[in-house]
């Protein structure tokens, strides 16, 4: 499992992600198309053929029915739950932008912030389970003030999946909708008989979700488009390789597609983590699954030097990294490019999936170059705001007449020419 930086797995790493969107996009315009014309019809067609479960029985549980679920979670995963979201909030609160007016050469300029309206969060249902991302998704959401956050997810098989309709109640959730897939995303970003459109989709889902959040997006807004999850550990001899061969797999056990990589510089650390590595698979339940991640997308990359490894990462721009290193901060401004930095030795990956705070819904394949953890950011708008006096445009009129002149824009000029002292027409 270690390789070097001249090594072809490089290229597979980076383009790890593609994938032939011709071959499912058919499919998703037509179940877009199909919910957009014949709403609550095609929904209930799709769950029934995809999910095996009947949506005539029951369609939604609005928030008072969710208290049921969120009473029957175990006390000690309820006490579990309950903390994160305090820790969640918590962090999230200290993102909220507030409106401001300065005054500027008489002028009165200033910046509104406003909450969305309603925010639909996609869970994904499948095998596993995932109340994490109901925390993740609907708490920023929440903490901006956005006044109707609805769910949707899908009952698997025909199975609700009770702790994550709990968390739900938990997080604040006022409507949950037994639909998953791209038709969930279709009901959400038109609205049907008995699903009110909403303003932005957030949640991460399978190739399907994907497609069709990139699809409807512009009619509303969207998160991200997430790719496989990721992680990059950049270790020195400080390391413990027990440590590091576990949070590698933490992310390989995802999925095939999942990238886990270490970056050291210390051949006998790279040798000791291939050996923990070897051992931990073989305890491992998802251990097929995460082999092949490895084989493919991960294992340990021997560098000349630290320099050499904070290059690299930057250039990788991982959804997850982590400075398993003896002086983290050191290395900490030296990093451009990444979704979330775990600094030091006890702080692996997980616990920022689950409990620290910060948003573990993060940009990935490399788009963490331009892109942000989700945030309150994401669930407000912002409007400009602008109040000039006579006198200021006494002042500047005649050059924002220039300026507009030199554009060719005559109607521009005139709306000045007409307000400027003296001036009755044009």
């Amino acid at each position: 499992m270690i390789f070097f930086p001249d090594s072809e797995k490089i290229k597979d790493i980076i383009n790890r992600g593609e994938v032939l969107e011709a071959d499912y996009l058919d499919t998703v315009q037509d179940i877009l198309n199909d919910v957009k014309l014949n709403g609550d019809k095609a929904l209930i067609k799709y769950t029934s053929q995809f999910d095996k479960y009947n949506l005539e029985e029951k369609f939604y549980f609005d928030r008072e029915e969710l208290k049921v679920f969120f009473d029957e979670i175990p006390e000690d995963l309820k006490t579990a739950f309950v903390n994160a979201k305090g820790n969640i909030e918590l962090f999230h609160s200290n993102q909220k932008e507030k409106t401001f007016l300065v005054e500027s050469k008489g002028a009165i300029l200033g910046q509104k912030v406003t909450p969305i309206d309603s925010v639909s969060v996609y869970v994904p249902g499948g095998k596993a389970s995932y109340p994490s991302t109901v925390l993740m998704n609907v708490i920023p959401a929440k903490v901006a003030g956005v006044n109707r956050v609805v769910m949707t997810t899908p009952a698997s098989n025909g199975e609700i999946n009770r702790l994550v309709l709990g968390v739900a109640y938990l997080a604040g959730v006022d409507r949950v909708y037994l639909i998953g897939g791209a038709q969930a995303i279709a009901a959400v970003a038109f609205g049907t008989e008995s699903v009110e459109k909403v303003d932005k989709i957030v949640g991460p889902g399978n190739i399907y979700v994907a497609l069709a959040k990139k699809l409807v997006f512009g009619l509303v807004d969207i998160d991200m488009i997430a790719g496989p999850s990721e992680i990059l550990i950049i270790a020195d001899e400080s390391a413990n390789p027990k440590y590091v061969a576990a949070d590698m797999l933490s992310q390989a056990e995802h999925d095939e597609l999942a990238s886990a990589i270490t970056i050291t510089w210390d051949k006998e650390l790279a040798i000791e983590i291939e050996k923990e590595l070897d051992f931990q698979l073989k305890k491992l339940n998802r251990a097929d699954i995460a082999r092949k991640s490895l084989d493919k997308f991960g294992g340990i990359l021997l560098v000349d030097n630290l320099d050499e490894a904070i290059e690299f990462a930057n250039s990788i721009a991982p959804e997850h990294l982590e400075l398993a290193v003896k002086n983290p901060f050191e290395l900490l401004y030296k990093i451009k490019h990444a979704g979330a930095i775990f600094m030091g030795h006890f702080t692996p990956e997980a616990i920022g999936d689950y409990f620290a705070g910060p948003n573990h819904t993060l940009p990935t394949g490399g788009t963490a170059r331009f892109y942000s953890p989700l945030g309150v950011y994401d669930f407000v708008k912002k409007s400009s705001i602008i109040n000039c006096s006579k006198e200021y445009l006494d002042k500047y009129g005649k050059l924002i007449v220039k300026m507009a002149e030199s554009e060719g824009l005559e109607a521009h000029a005139n709306s000045i020419k007409v307000r400027l002292e003296g001036r009755d027409g044009f």
